[in-house]
C-alpha cells in the first residue's frame, strides 16, 4: 500500500474516532446536564442508571453515579459480545462505550432550574439526537441496550432488533414512571421522540437526494440538456401510456437537493406539457453520490 493511501485511511481513521467520542460526549451532555437533574428516564442503560441513583440514594450519599452503573452493566455485556461477535467487530462500539463513560464522569451534573421542562425535554432530545447520529453515522454505538438487543437477537432470531430494544427501552421508561412519576415520564418520551428524529435527520442527511421521472414526448431534448447543462446520468424507461396507448420513454433521475429545481425548470422549458414527479431518496451509491466501500 503507498504512503498515500496509508495516510488517507489514517486521516479517515482519525475522523471517524473523532466522530465517536464528539458524539458520545454530547450524549453525556444531556444526560448529565438535562436528563438526570430532571429525572427525565429516556430508556437505555442511562435511563435506568437514573433510576438506580435515584433508589439507592439512601444507602449511597447522593446515589450510585450514574457512570458506574454504566461501567457496571456493560463489562459483562461487552464480555458475551466479544467472545460471540469477536474483537474486531465490537472495537467501534467499545470506543463508543468508553468515550460516553469518561464523558459522564467528567462531565459535572448541574441542575440549570429549567423552568420549562418541556422545552427542556425538546433541547435535550435535540442533543442526544445529534450525538446519537454522530455516533451511527461512524458505524458504531455506545453499547448498553443496543448491545443487550444484538445479543438477545442472536439466540432469538425470529425477533427483530429493533423490537426488542423497544421492549426493553420501553420497561425501562415505565420503571421511570414509578420512580419519578408519570408527567415526567411522558415528557422523557418526547425527548426519545426528539432523540430519534434528530438522528436520522443526521444520518438521512448524509446521504440525502431527489429522484425525478419525467414523462414527455420531448424526452430526447430534455435528456440532453440534462446531462449537458448538469452533468447528470439519465435512464430512459420504456413506458405506456394506458389512456392513449401510446408508447413513449420516461426519463429516471436521481440528484442533489440543490439540482433538483433545475431538473423541473429545464422540462418544464423545454416541454410545458411535461409530467414531473419527484421523490426523495435516503441513500445512494455510485459515480457522482457516495462511493461503497467494503
Amino acid at each position: 500500500m503507498s504512503g498515500r493511501k496509508i495516510r488517507s485511511k489514517n486521516i479517515k481513521l482519525f475522523r471517524k474516532y473523532v466522530t465517536i467520542i464528539v458524539g458520545s460526549i454530547l450524549m453525556a451532555a444531556a444526560i448529565n446536564l438535562i436528563y438526570e437533574p430532571l429525572g427525565l428516564v429516556t430508556g437505555g442503560i442511562a435511563g435506568l442508571a437514573i433510576v438506580v441513583k435515584e433508589i439507592t440514594k439512601f444507602i449511597w450519599e447522593g446515589g450510585l453515579p450514574i457512570w458506574i452503573f454504566t461501567v457496571i452493566v456493560n463489562i459483562p455485556l461487552f464480555i458475551i459480545a466479544i467472545k460471540l461477535l469477536g474483537l474486531k467487530t465490537m472495537f467501534n462500539v467499545f470506543i463508543g462505550t468508553v468515550s460516553l463513560i469518561i464523558a459522564l464522569m467528567i462531565i459535572p451534573i448541574y441542575d440549570f432550574q429549567f423552568n420549562d421542562i418541556l422545552l427542556s425535554s425538546v433541547v435535550g432530545g435535540a442533543i442526544s439526537g445529534v450525538g446519537m447520529g454522530m455516533v451511527f453515522s461512524a458505524s458504531a454505538s455506545t453499547g448498553g441496550t443496543d448491545l443487550l438487543a444484538t445479543l438477545i437477537h442472536r439466540y432469538k432470531r425470529h425477533i427483530s432488533v429493533p423490537f426488542i430494544l423497544t421492549f426493553i427501552d420501553g420497561a425501562i421508561i415505565v420503571l421511570g414512571a414509578l420512580v419519578f412519576g408519570i408527567g415526567k415520564a411522558l415528557y422523557a418520551i418526547i425527548a426519545v421522540f426528539i432523540t430519534a428524529k434528530v438522528s436520522d435527520g443526521i444520518l438521512e442527511g448524509l446521504k440525502f437526494a431527489k429522484m425525478a421521472y419525467i414523462i414527455s414526448d420531448e424526452y430526447i431534448k430534455i435528456a440532453d440538456e440534462i446531462m449537458t447543462t448538469l452533468d447528470r446520468g439519465v435512464t430512459g424507461l420504456s413506458s405506456t401510456g394506458m389512456y392513449s396507448n401510446k408508447d413513449r420513454k420516461m426519463l429516471f433521475c436521481v440528484v442533489s437537493k440543490n439540482e433538483i429545481v433545475k431538473i423541473t425548470e429545464i422540462a418544464k422549458k423545454i416541454d410545458p406539457n411535461s409530467f414531473v414527479i419527484v421523490n426523495d431518496v435516503r441513500e445512494v451509491m455510485g459515480e457522482g453520490f457516495i462511493e461503497y466501500r467494503q
